[in-house]
């Protein structure tokens, strides 16, 4: 078995995995989702779109949602 990343996206809901190591930026583009409508989230911390993500992380990728 090949190491993967676990993804979950939450809107819509969708859980993934994707192989390491790769760019946030790649991710969400490989997963066509505009950086700017998302936040990705490594564990606990918010990444930018420069980190690189590993085989071993559990990334969440939250909608942004504004309003008012």
């Amino acid at each position: 078995m090949i190491p993967a990343m676990n993804v979950t996206v939450t809107h819509p809901r969708k859980e993934l995995e994707v192989q390491g190591p790769i760019h946030v930026r790649q991710l969400l583009q490989r997963l066509d989702l505009t950086p700017e409508a998302y936040l990705v989230i490594r564990g606990d911390e918010l990444v930018t779109e420069d980190a690189v993500l590993q085989d071993s992380d559990a990334v969440e990728i939250r909608s942004v949602i504004s309003g008012g």
